[in-house]
């Protein structure tokens, strides 16, 4: 247990000097003031200061507290400071961390801070032994005591401020916080009106799950709340993902090629992207700090996916119209109904019905079947057998779609992955839209895949697999998807073929095999 290290006079110094607000308030400054940088016999005799990136991320925090001042004087709820870095290896993400939670601990009285990362293994021999090292080298370190997983005031320093300044030590701690994917509510409770910090390291690893309970830790308006995430961006799906997509608007995002980065050993560096390639994944990942063009397990690429996203809108008017309906199966799924005419998925905008039991889905695809007159309906039969019985009863015609059932094609474990691999291919020709804030995009992009026990077939992962890995339900994909569960001929296809005795319209446009003629 740590003692005071200075005289009475001496410690009220140091404790003047770190609380002043040109340190306390400016992380830069404290960290510049607290280790011995360039001093003769320290780990840092060869550092005069952090990184530039380092610097200007401290900096950028320091603009903030004075922003968020400014706002609650004009009385302004201040703001959440949130910050995801994207970057390759050894650029000083821990170091950093360790910065912060430091600063915060010794600046901020009564605090709060938690640090996670991607694994236990990474947390505690990685993350947080970085952390013990930086708070042996400061000049404050005997203010606390570091455990294992944690950081706490030392009990001289407990009862200083218990005695002289009133301050509550209750949920005054740096702690390592563990998380579980099956019981995400276990990392909740953060609530600290002194302030909250919450880091996640090699954010890309963390599920979900985690990251929408922790957006609960920063209701609380007071003038400091910060949420980082930093990570090698090793997966393109997932909440770090869309914190550079998505969700871009709510984060301050940095990139870092750890080539760029002073410190980093540029040979070593070189010599991933010369062994794999300049565009590779490996340089992507382990360089440049992109992320990867596909995951390991992923099913549809996202340069796929985008690129029928970029793609000019093709005419389509002699293929088959298909409409594609995906079920609800709880309750914060939705309903969905997809059209597809040949290679055009913008023919006609998809449709999102939300807590819609089955007469009411029903009644709105009997409206569109009326509106559109497709040459094909298709529809999930796993939740949707009501649906599919109702459409009936009103004399449509409709092709019930058992997910489950046996393929045609022995690749596939299943009927569901054979049409996703059927979308896969069609997509690489195709045009559509990315959906309502991008979930058509997320949607085809998220699945993993996986090999149905000991054969060589390939199953497409579940929508329960999924949520497990934080993940919402591929709703839209799956309404899309159902558009290639069978073949038919457009109703003007029969029709011209009536008139011309079975001959296929004169025109250049018209190929069967491009999707163009049947669906």
């Amino acid at each position: 247990m740590a003692e005071p290290k200075y005289s009475p006079k001496d410690e009220q110094k140091l404790m003047t000097e770190i609380w002043d607000t040109q340190i306390s308030e400016n992380p830069l400054q404290f960290v510049k003031f607290v280790f011995p940088w360039g001093k003769e016999n320290t780990p840092l005799h060869n550092f005069k200061e952090p990184r530039s990136w380092q610097m200007q991320e401290l900096e950028k925090i320091h603009q903030h507290i004075n922003d968020n001042k400014n706002r609650m004087r004009n009385g302004q709820d201040p703001l959440v400071y949130k910050s995801a870095t994207s970057s390759g290896r050894g650029t000083g993400k821990s170091a950093l961390t360790a910065w912060l939670n430091l600063w915060m601990i010794s600046c901020n009285l009564g605090s709060t801070s938690i640090t996670t990362a991607n694994t236990e293994q990474q947390l505690k021999s990685r993350t947080w032994a970085e952390l013990g090292k930086w708070h042996t080298l400061a000049i404050n370190n005997h203010w606390f005591d570091k455990s294992a997983l944690s950081l706490k005031p030392s009990q001289w320093f407990s009862d200083a401020l218990k005695n002289q300044l009133k301050i509550d030590d209750t949920y005054y701690y740096s702690q390592a916080q563990l998380w579980s994917e099956e019981n995400p509510d276990a990392f909740a409770g953060v609530h600290n009106e002194k302030g909250v910090l919450v880091i996640f390291d090699e954010a890309s690893g963390i599920p979900k799950p985690i990251w929408t309970v922790t957006e609960g830790f920063f209701t609380e308006p007071v003038l400091h709340r910060y949420h980082f995430c930093w990570s090698n961006p090793r997966r393109n799906t997932g909440a770090f993902f869309e914190c550079f997509h998505r969700d871009r608007k709510f984060w301050y995002l940095r990139k870092l090629d750890s080539r760029t980065v002073e410190g980093t050993d540029k040979s070593v560096l070189n010599q991933i992207i010369e062994k794999h390639g300049e565009d590779s994944d490996e340089a992507r990942i382990e360089v440049k700090g992109d992320f990867p063009r596909q995951g390991d397990k992923q099913f549809i690429s996202r340069d796929i996916i985008q690129g029928a996203v970029d793609r000019e809108l093709i005419d389509e008017r002699w293929a088959p119209l298909m409409m594609g309906v995906d079920p609800a199966r709880y309750g914060d799924d939705s309903s969905v109904i997809y059209f597809r005419q040949g290679r055009n998925g913008r023919v006609i905008p998809p449709v999102e019905m939300k807590h819609a039991d089955n007469m009411e889905l029903a009644n709105k695809c009997a409206e569109l079947i009326q509106k559109y007159n497709p040459d094909a309906v298709c529809i999930d039969a796993g939740n949707g057998t009501g649906v599919i019985d109702r459409l009936r009863e009103l004399n449509y015609k409709v092709h019930e779609v058992w997910f489950g059932a046996k393929s045609a094609e022995p690749e596939w474990a299943n009927k569901r992955t054979e049409m996703w691999a059927r979308m896969r291919e069609w997509l690489k020709g195709a045009c559509i839209d990315p959906g309502p804030d991008g979930v058509l995009v997320d949607d085809l992009a998220g699945p993993e895949y996986k090999f149905r026990g000991s054969s060589d077939s390939i199953m497409l992962e579940s929508k329960e697999e999924m949520k497990k890995r934080g993940f919402a339900s591929p709703d839209f994909g799956d309404a899309l998807a159902c558009t290639f569960a069978v073949r038919v001929a457009s109703k003007s296809l029969k029709a011209s073929r009536r008139r011309n005795r079975g001959r296929v319209p004169s025109t250049d446009k018209y190929d069967p095999f491009n999707h163009r003629g049947f669906g």
